[in-house]
């Protein structure tokens, strides 16, 4: 438990410097500096970890150390996120959903989930509103019409067609 603590105690102070770099008011070549400072600690806890009583915690510490250098690949490398914050914000409500509603009973309600939550993260993604998408789907499915488009609309300028942006 303390080395988790610990680790996590390095990987707030480490976001909160990143934080800063991404924002302005800390230079690139220190954020390197003092990562690189708290990289050799985090190692060393790691390492440690590696060879506690606990199997799992054990196993996780090594498995990290196998990945060790590519974790610090934002660090040295602009460009670079430290986090893919993007796939993770689109797969965090379906793992919510997932976790609160012990997923689906058939194959059927398994297709439809994901169908469904295609649509939720593409609308979030374009900015559209989710509700006005699926009451203007479920309403047209009653007139036998087609469905809503998720393709965002194109417009036209100078005689080409663009995505729209959002």
């Amino acid at each position: 438990m303390g080395h988790r603590r610990d680790v996590g105690m390095c990987a707030r102070q480490l976001f909160h410097w990143w934080h800063r770099v991404r924002d302005g008011p800390l230079q690139r070549s220190s954020f390197r500096v003092y990562a690189t400072q708290l990289r050799m600690e985090i190692r060393a806890l790691l390492y440690e970890g590696a060879f506690c009583n606990e199997p799992k915690g054990a196993a996780l510490c090594r498995s990290r150390l196998q990945q060790e250098p590519a974790l610090w690949t934002f660090v040295y490398q602009e460009g670079v996120e430290p986090t893919s914050n993007a796939s993770e914000c689109a797969l965090r409500s379906v793992v919510l959903w997932r976790k609160s509603s012990f997923g689906t009973q058939s194959r059927a309600g398994s297709e439809f989930a994901e169908r469904l939550l295609t649509v939720v993260a593409t609308l979030r993604q374009q900015r559209r509103n989710v509700l006005d998408y699926v009451t203007t789907a479920c309403e047209v499915t009653l007139y036998n019409q087609p469905p809503p488009s998720l393709v965002p609309e194109a417009r036209v300028t100078s005689g080409m067609s663009l995505g729209k942006v959002a």
